[in-house]
């Protein structure tokens, strides 16, 4: 039997299609920026999809973060799914002063980004910051970050050249994600050490024996790093495009979604696409929450995605 049978429609008609507003025709193209992260990339991958279902254009600009934030102040792209606060304000904070970029929504409300280490080294004492230096020897001098112009590459960049923690002489490894968890993961194996760049969600969470170090409130925030992830666009996006904008500031995820979409990428199929429209047709309740009030961008209601109704499975 088809596992869609017994869907009913929780939402016979998105009656809002005909109060939809002029919009821009630029807004036909939505160009959005994919900065590599995992994350990142599957939460783009499902937005992509929902988009062409309801009649637009996209474009996935793999960009930098640097150059994602200075590509939508200057109106070259139109969205970012990952906006990580506090650590990136130093990045984005005066184009969102300036109104040259503008916040939709907080996308992921309780995520967490910050150094960790892994469980061998913290059962030794390595718990905060300030202890990293009194371990130099067992972590080789080195603290692994991901993809250089990262945010939280520059800040450690930054604890090592002004000596903060006593960091003076250790040296940061720059790669990317993957690059980053293949050494953790090798440490791991033979049994050494590591501090490097964590975060949730992620499914690194479950892989590692890893825990979060605390005295980082200055850079990472408090909390252990407890951080929002929120959608921006470039300044003037909601005005020239309403619908887009109504459809962004409802498109929300859960920790179990993210690691969900990680954890079948990470774990062998990088498909992303496909991973993207299972996940899509198996949550047809939370599609239909980011599609209300939102219409098909030539007009009128939407009542389904790959021609499944918008409703529930029962």
């Amino acid at each position: 039997m088809n596992r869609f049978t017994h869907w009913l429609l929780a939402l016979p008609f998105l009656f809002a299609g005909s109060l939809q507003a002029a919009e821009d025709a630029r807004c036909e193209l939505v160009r959005l920026s994919d900065v590599g992260w995992t994350d990142i990339t599957m939460t783009t991958a499902v937005a992509r999809l929902v988009l062409g279902e309801i009649g637009y254009r996209t474009q996935i600009k793999r960009l930098s973060l640097p150059e994602t934030y200075r590509t939508l102040a200057e109106g070259q792209t139109d969205v970012f799914l990952g906006n990580w606060m506090p650590a990136q304000s130093e990045l984005v904070q005066p184009h969102l002063d300036s109104g040259r970029i503008e916040k939709l929504q907080t996308n992921l409300p309780t995520v967490r980004y910050t150094l960790a280490v892994l469980t061998p080294g913290y059962e030794a004492g390595l718990h905060d910051f300030a202890d990293i230096h009194k371990f130099k020897e067992q972590l080789n001098g080195q603290i692994f970050g991901i993809e250089p112009g990262n945010e939280g590459n520059a800040m450690i960049k930054g604890m090592i050249r002004d000596n903060t923690f006593g960091l003076s002489g250790f040296t940061l490894v720059e790669s990317s994600e993957s690059g980053m968890l293949n050494h953790v993961e090798r440490a791991q194996r033979m049994g050494k050490w590591a501090v490097f760049l964590g975060w949730e969600p992620h499914p690194m969470n479950e892989r590692l024996r890893m825990n979060y170090l605390s005295g980082g409130d200055k850079f990472f925030g408090p909390d252990y790093g407890a951080a929002q992830v929120n959608t921006v666009a470039r300044g003037g996006f909601s005005d020239e495009c309403p619908n887009l904008a109504r459809l962004f500031r409802n498109m929300t995820f859960t920790i179990p979604a993210e690691n969900q979409l990680m954890g079948a990428v990470l774990e062998g199929n990088t498909n992303r696409r496909r991973v993207a429209k299972a996940w899509i047709e198996d949550n047809p309740q939370t599609i239909a929450a980011w599609l209300d009030g939102v219409t098909h961008r030539q007009g009128g209601p939407i009542t389904g995605i790959f021609g499944l109704p918008l409703g529930r499975k029962d």
